[in-house]
């Protein structure tokens, strides 16, 4: 349901005045990196509840371990795909710059 809203909220407002004008595409680069960078680790805290949490509960070694687990993949998980967007857009993608906005992207 909040899928099809989205679209349909999406369809109706439409795109960005300007957004798509070869003069005007300077004005829609990102506006605060380092903003970026902390709500990305504000949302990558927020798995950290949501995640491990996720097993349903740790009463015993196994379930523990189970949890322990799900937090260390919700660690390496980003981490890698930052990485491999951040060295995909060094290397291949032109520009080729290095690119933080594209690291919490990945």
């Amino acid at each position: 349901v909040g899928g099809v809203g989205a679209l349909v909220g999406a369809l109706a407002v439409g795109a960005r005045a300007g957004r798509w004008e070869e003069s005007m595409a300077e004005d829609f680069d990102a506006h605060s990196v380092p903003f970026c960078v902390l709500g990305t680790f504000f949302l990558w805290f927020g798995w950290y509840g949501f995640n491990p949490g996720s097993t349903g509960s740790m009463h015993d070694k196994a379930t523990a371990n189970s949890a322990g687990l799900v937090a260390v993949n919700t660690t390496l998980s980003p981490c890698v795909a930052g990485l491999v967007v951040f060295a995909l857009r060094a290397t291949l993608v032109a520009p080729k710059k290095l690119d933080v906005g594209g690291f919490c992207n990945g």
